[in-house]
């Protein structure tokens, strides 16, 4: 029965090639070109049958095309079935020492040296380059799998296997012993900085995986700006209503913390009023000096800490205000972003002044019932010297960078949700808002629009955001 039907799956898979081929040569013709080829190829078809014995020798040949291309098309896939056996033969036996080190009572165990990997591996996916995409295998029951430590080492040794250069989802399955590994699809990359397309008090604070959110905002990307698709979005919301009234973004130095920044800032500046307060003293917000809706720019520990306190006094007396029931006199929405406060409390001790993170603990704790809200961005190294007000405080986090995983779930409050690889682009990271899931994140290109360095099209496009002097 096997060998009577092997002619018919040649020809099958051969019919099938032949259409793909078709199909994908069709779809190269461009629109303008493909009426005078339909017509072509339909004379063609129809003058073919006329001609003495035009149709046997069509038929003919056709069948000898499908039959070559059915038995090239199965020497393929046995190639590839064979290639994806043994790199699944490898990841096996690199799991061994890990999920075979403790006897197993009920016989050898699933996984065993010189074992076989199709009792274990569940369901395996590769990609069109040969590479692993998906692989979901069962584990030992006595595997330790609540430890941390332990999942890591797996983690660890799949990654190896299934190539560094990519990012990894891992789903653990407690009550079925099962283990799934996804390779990660790149993050939509090339959205700079314009207009998005959100509700009062939201924030776009970058963009995601299309399978983590339910919402899609139209962007403007690549070249000049040019293309317009709908890219998913990590949506921050603010207000006296919001659950997560103020943001923390943490990364290591170039990884694009500034810009992030600036991103916001543009939003905010839309409806709302901005103080700016540079503590590393690099003239990253010069761009923002003197523009409506910005009531100031402050840098170096002197004008940073007069700004902290004017915005400590500021929300106090919008609170003595409220209190009173005088809502006109409260006034509009307040936003206050200070990059790298734990540097200019370093400077403001030096010169004797007072440390700025206890200035922010009021407009950080009392802030969201009066409209202020507080966006922070400081290097990992830093973070220690910040207030325990901050921490309590941000509930909306972002860590952008080449981070380990243990940096990462300090400042998220939760694991990422991705391995972590050895380079990443600026402006890459992870976010999570409150007590929501850890999700991936490329923030918006936002370059100082005065640095030459940067590529021009960014910097007209935040220039072109900016409000008038």
């Amino acid at each position: 029965m096997g060998g009577s039907s092997r002619p018919l799956r040649v020809v099958t898979r051969g019919l099938r090639r032949l259409v793909t081929a078709a199909r994908e040569r069709w779809a190269r013709v461009p629109r303008e070109r493909r009426a005078p080829v339909g017509l072509v190829v339909v004379a063609g078809a129809l003058v073919v049958p006329l001609l003495p014995y035009g149709a046997w020798l069509a038929g003919g040949g056709l069948l000898a095309a499908v039959v070559v291309l059915g038995v090239r098309d199965g020497e393929r896939a046995e190639a590839e079935r064979a290639a994806a056996g043994a790199r699944l033969t490898l990841i096996y036996e690199a799991l061994v020492p890990y999920f075979g080190t403790a006897p197993d009572p009920a016989g050898p165990g699933l996984y065993a040296p010189g074992g076989s990997w199709r009792g274990c591996f569940l369901a395996s996916g590769f990609g069109a380059d040969g590479r692993l995409e998906m692989l979901r295998l069962a584990y030992p029951a006595f595997f330790p799998d609540g430890d941390p430590a332990a999942r890591e080492r797996v983690e660890g040794v799949l990654v190896g296997k299934a190539g560094r250069d990519r990012e990894y989802h891992f789903r653990w399955d407690e009550e079925r012993n099962e283990l799934e590994v996804v390779a990660l699809p790149p993050l939509p990359a090339g959205i700079g900085a314009q207009r998005f397309v959100v509700g009062a008090g939201e924030t776009v604070l970058g963009f995601t995986d299309e399978a983590v959110v339910d919402r899609r905002v139209p962007v403007r990307g690549g070249a000049e700006y040019a293309e317009l698709v709908a890219a998913p979005p990590v949506v921050w919301r603010t207000g006296p209503r919001a659950g997560e009234p103020h943001l923390l973004v943490a990364g290591a130095p170039g990884s694009g913390v500034t810009s992030l920044l600036r991103s916001v800032v543009l939003q905010a500046l839309e409806r709302d009023e901005v103080l700016l307060v540079d503590g590393g003293g690099g003239a990253e917000f010069g761009c923002f000096a003197g523009r409506v809706g910005v009531a100031g720019v402050e840098s170096g520990p002197g004008g940073g800490v007069d700004a902290l306190r004017w915005v400590a006094r500021e929300t106090e007396r919008r609170l003595s205000a409220a209190g009173r029931g005088r809502s006109a006199a409260v006034g509009g929405a307040l936003w206050v972003v200070v990059d790298r406060p734990a540097l200019l409390g370093h400077l403001a001790r030096l010169a004797g002044g007072p440390d700025p993170s206890a200035l922010l603990e009021v407009p950080l704790r009392y802030g969201r019932a009066v409209g202020v809200t507080v966006v922070l961005g400081e290097h990992l190294e830093g973070l220690g010297a910040l207030g325990g007000a901050v921490f309590a405080c941000t509930r909306a986090r972002v860590v952008l960078g080449a981070v380990a995983a243990d940096q990462a779930a300090a400042v998220l409050g939760a694991p990422p949700c991705g391995s972590p690889v050895g380079w990443v682009p600026p402006g890459r990271g992870f976010a999570r808002l409150g007590a929501g899931p850890v999700v991936r994140l490329q923030v918006p290109v936002t370059p100082d629009p005065y640095d030459l360095a940067a590529d021009e099209p960014w910097r007209r496009a935040v220039s072109a955001l900016l409000p008038p002097m």
